[in-house]
């Protein structure tokens, strides 16, 4: 089923009560059965072992962004939770092999994992009490077993330091929305 009508310019216009009608059961759900709208997203990326670089699994190359099919999608468009996970295990796994290169850490590949936890009914203004937004976040790395103790310490310290996504996140950052119209 899709939703919505071809626009000119080859997206999709999708009106109010179309999304009304894919929300209303999952809303109704989430009241009946609140830990249905609990989802965790999961994201992962390949180190690469030479370059200061990592491979994050995305699927797409023009990412289009959309609803999760938690909250009314069909699951082609790409879930913003979903990109914000990827784009914290991106920037862990880029530090982590920088601060191994810059500390000469030999690091033979490993992975870098991210899962979220989201409770829909908050953001479907299903439970005025349910959070927007993730309620936890787990970051793990998969490293190579054959490192010390020191290193592994090292690495996680200064990933942890360095990392703009993760240090986003975990510390919060003053966020303004700005509407504007331009005027002719």
């Amino acid at each position: 089923m899709s939703l919505g009508k071809a626009t000119e310019k080859g997206g999709w216009m999708i009106s109010r009560e179309e999304l009304k009608a894919v929300q209303t059961p999952l809303k109704d759900r989430y009241r009946d059965d609140p830990e249905a709208a609990i989802v965790t997203l999961r994201a992962e990326a390949d180190l690469d072992f030479a370059a200061v670089a990592c491979s994050v699994q995305t699927g797409r190359g023009l990412v289009e962004a959309g609803l999760h099919p938690a909250s009314g999608g069909d699951g082609t468009l790409a879930c913003s939770g979903d990109m914000l996970l990827q784009a914290l295990v991106a920037c862990a796994g880029v530090t982590l092999r920088s601060v191994a290169v810059n500390r000469d850490i030999p690091l033979n590949g490993g992975r870098v994992c991210a899962a979220g936890e989201l409770d829909f009914r908050g953001t479907m203004a299903v439970d005025g009490d349910a959070p927007v937004g993730f309620r936890a976040i787990n970051l793990r790395f998969e490293l190579d077993p054959g490192l010390s103790d020191d290193d592994l310490q090292t690495l996680s310290t200064l990933t942890e330091r360095y990392c703009v996504v993760y240090q986003t996140i975990a510390k919060g950052v003053p966020v303004t929305i700005t509407l504007s119209s331009p005027r002719q």
